[in-house]
Formats: structure tokens, sequence, C-alpha cells
């Protein structure tokens, strides 16, 4: 008798893990990668009446609430005890964290080149030690690099050019993120970052034409603006002894190229 109600309770404990578990992969429940006319249209943006700013809060609104949603789908099915859909829905919200972001607002974009970095700016002053710390934590390995780290200080150098656009760091914020844009490999964005950083403090302590020619020689190969820019540069920027000598020697071979004879 024993035997037979031990038998009769791992029964029904199979069955109950059974109907917690579920071999259903939910591919059938993926969305089409292909539009389905059946669908109900969902509404869109009319660009033509927005600004690029616009669409791109909407962009953000919209990720945000995609990610609430699926948080909460999780939380619901957890409660309700649907494994089956909890899983689907964790597993979307895994792809969503591995989906790359961007952050289509380029700040030294936004900014006007003629802002003036000329006003002492506690709170700015602050921001940009701050974003400073977090590079140099960054960049302790010369080698390896904390991309995060270095993405976290380029967010506080933004936010100084675009909350304090009258402060006396904003050139320092804006060689500084170049730097940071060049080593991820964005030349054309660290291209601007560094002309900005002249354009709004032509004294700037930093080698921000020389930078910015280099990146027009060796990156964009845009060859004819480099020399120029590389002449400018060792006039007003002669200070950098190491990049005023490279410069120097770009020139005596830039100009022979022009002329045919390098």
């Amino acid at each position: 008798m024993t035997r037979i109600v031990l038998i009769a309770m791992l029964a029904i404990m199979l069955n109950i893990l059974a109907g917690c578990q579920t071999n259903d992969t939910g591919r059938g429940q993926l969305m089409p990668d292909r539009p389905n006319t059946s669908f109900s249209p969902i509404d869109t943006v009319n660009v033509t009446d927005t600004t690029e700013t616009d669409i791109i809060e909407q962009v953000a609104v919209n990720r945000r609430e995609y990610r609430h949603g699926l948080e909460a789908l999780v939380e619901h099915y957890t409660a309700t005890g649907n494994s089956m859909k909890m899983d689907w829905a964790k597993k979307e919200l895994a792809a969503l964290n591995r989906m790359p972001q961007y952050k289509y607002i380029i700040e030294a974009e936004a900014a006007s080149p003629n802002l003036n970095a000329k006003t002492p700016i506690p709170e700015a002053d602050a921001l940009y030690l701050e974003a400073v710390q977090l590079q140099k934590q960054a960049e302790q390995l010369v080698v390896i690099k904390d991309d995060d780290l270095l993405r976290l200080a380029l967010d506080k150098y933004n936010r100084l050019i675009r909350e304090y656009p009258s402060s006396d760091k904003i050139d320092d914020a804006a060689y500084r993120a170049g730097s940071i844009y060049e080593y991820f490999n964005d030349y054309t964005i660290a291209l601007l970052y560094f002309q900005r950083a002249y354009q709004w403090d032509p004294a700037t302590i930093h080698p921000a034409r020389f930078r910015t020619a280099y990146l027009l020689d060796k990156r964009l190969h845009r060859k004819n603006e480099a020399l120029e820019l590389y002449k400018e540069a060792i006039q007003k920027e002669s200070q950098h002894e190491q990049w005023r000598e490279f410069a120097e020697k770009r020139v005596r071979q830039l100009t022979k190229t022009d002329e045919g004879t390098y």
C-alpha cells in the first residue's frame, strides 16, 4: 500500500514539473521580418513636419516604452507561472540589450561654431573634472582601455557643451571628446570636435589644429585641406614642439607631392 502511495505521489510531482517546463521555442510566435498587410498599420512620424530632434526624442521614448513593456511581461508571466511566455519575454529583452543603440545627436554638430569659451562656471568646471577623471581611469592601461568608462566621460563632456555653452571649459571638453572619438575610429566626429576646440577658443592650449590636420591627412585623405591647416597650426600652435616637427615634415612632403616631384 505504501508503495502505491509513493508511486502516485511521484506521478503527481512529475505532472507538476512537466507543466512548469516547455519545449516550445516560440519561433512560430516571432514577428515576421517582412511586413504583413493583414496587420493593423502603425502610426508613423511624418518627417516632413518634424525636426531631427523631434524624431530622435520620439525614438528615445519608444525605446524606453518597449523596454518597460518587456520587463512588465517578464514580471507578469513570472507571477502567473507561465514559464513558456516568460521565456519568450526574457529572450526578447536579452536581444534588446544586445542591440546597438546610437545617440543621433552629436553635441559639437548641434552647437554653433561661434561659441566663446570665456566664462568661468563652477558647475561646468566640476563636470569637466569628473569627465577627466573617468577618462584617466579608463586609460590607465596603455593598450587596453575601458570603453564603457570612455563613453561615460564622453557623456559628461557633451553634457558640459550642451548645458554650459559659454563656459571656458568647452574647448577643453571638445578636445578631450575628440581624442575619445578618434580612439573609437569615429574620425569625422573627432575631426568636428577638434575643430570646435580652436573655433571656440582660437588660443586654446591644446594642439587642436594639429590633430585636425592629422585626421584630414592620414585618416580622411583630404590632403589639400590638411596642408593648409598644418601651415596654420605651425603658426598658431608652435609651442607643441613634437607636433610642429611632424607638421613641418608633412608640409614639405605634401608640397612636393603637389609639385609632382615627390
